[in-house]
């Protein structure tokens, strides 16, 4: 079976509930290709290598979290953009990105897919805190920072930089998927033991250790891979597609 890129797009956007987010980058259908779509390739990022992928893999279009556009990035396509934006044009490939859409999505989402690899419970999401965003919730049983890094490790295949500000053992998490250490404090103010995201700064050891709060950067990539493998998998599902999610390794 086949959707029209037009249709998928405006699908997307309405499932993803795009117009609720201010985001740093255009969500929806970023590069215009083939008309009729029948096979897409998910990836985290649309990076060269996901590109080559896709189309040794004769994909009608590549589903992304991190697409392209971004706010303060320099407007001409020359150079590694031109590079890109080139071979997707040649081999007429549709590109769609969803970044904070696809965080948020209360299903599908990046936040959500995380608490389900870890086995959180009584998950909810901090409401109008950073565009809902920041998501909290328990461990069925408490961990020390050495278990839960072990968890983090099994679970994401990558293992996270632990730093150590709270008490022995955790029972309570905050979590943003990506680039999020800063909700750390926010995080600190909910009471929460722990605080999960993707990244880390300097700055991030002092605002755990002098708060009291353990944080996990677990990796920004690590920590993205499942929520568009799980947008991927609904397409397929309800529009009889075909989907494939390719992994492009980043230990960032």
């Amino acid at each position: 079976m086949t959707i029209s890129s037009k249709a998928l797009a405006l699908y997307l956007n309405d499932f993803l509930q795009v117009g609720q987010y201010k985001d740093y980058a255009p969500n929806g259908l970023q590069v215009e290709g083939k008309a009729e779509i029948n096979r897409i390739v998910t990836g985290v990022t649309a990076c060269q290598g996901l590109i080559e992928k896709a189309i040794v893999l004769k994909a009608d279009a590549i589903l992304v979290h991190h697409g392209f556009f971004w706010k303060n990035e320099p407007e001409v396509i020359t150079g590694m953009k031109y590079k890109r934006i080139s071979r997707l044009i040649k081999h007429d490939i549709n590109l769609f990105g969803y970044h904070l859409p696809l965080d948020g999505h209360e299903t599908l989402g990046n936040n959500v897919q995380l608490a389900k690899q870890l086995g959180i419970e009584d998950v909810e999401i901090c409401v109008n805190v950073s565009q809902n965003l920041l998501w909290q919730g328990k461990l069925n049983s408490p961990l020390s920072g050495e278990q839960l890094t072990n968890l983090l490790t099994e679970k994401l295949a990558h293992k996270p930089l632990h730093i150590e500000g709270g008490e022995d053992k955790i029972s309570t998490l905050a979590w943003c998927t990506g680039g999020a250490q800063d909700y750390i404090d926010i995080a600190a103010q909910l009471g929460v033991d722990a605080f999960i995201s993707g990244e880390v700064s300097e700055r991030t050891f002092h605002n755990a250790t002098e708060q009291g709060i353990h944080y996990f950067a677990a990796g920004h990539h690590a920590t993205e891979r499942f929520g568009i493998q799980a947008l991927g998998e609904h397409l397929a599902q309800k529009f009889g597609i075909e989907h494939q999610f390719v992994d492009i390794y980043n230990p960032v």
